[in-house]
């Protein structure tokens, strides 16, 4: 088991980048999630729905986020993580993550987190990290 991150309020996390999402990272999410939506693989379907095109799952994209946050903090010492959905990812986006710590008290830091293509955030997250 590794170490609790060290930090403080204000502290800034390490940005990183991913992408562009292809269809074959979102048919892989499908057969390991069982999400087979039509409007992730059938751009016809996902146009009819009001789309510009198909879209990744919103749990995929979250899944990278608390990857990159655990990356960080350790898994181990994840206490709580919750997401909230701002807008849809699509084929060929390119996200930012992103992290700033809120507080600590007690050994546990509240972090706020977002997912961000170009200007817009697609998707907000908050975060408990045992920090000792």
């Amino acid at each position: 088991m590794r170490a609790p991150v060290a930090t403080e309020p204000g502290a800034e996390l390490p940005t990183r980048k991913v992408g562009p999402v292809t269809q074959t990272d979102v048919v892989r999410f499908a057969g390991a999630g069982g999400d087979f939506n039509p409007l992730h693989h059938d751009p016809e379907f996902a146009r009819s729905a009001g789309f510009s095109g198909v879209l990744a799952m919103g749990q995929m994209h979250a899944g990278m986020l608390a990857a990159w946050l655990t990356d960080w903090a350790g898994v181990e010492h994840l206490r709580e993580y919750e997401v909230r959905f701002a807008a849809p990812v699509f084929l060929g986006d390119t996200l930012s993550f992103s992290g700033q710590v809120l507080s600590v008290d007690d050994g546990i830091a509240e972090v706020q987190l977002a997912a961000v293509r170009d200007e817009d955030i697609v998707l907000r997250a908050r975060a408990a990290i045992n920090t000792g």
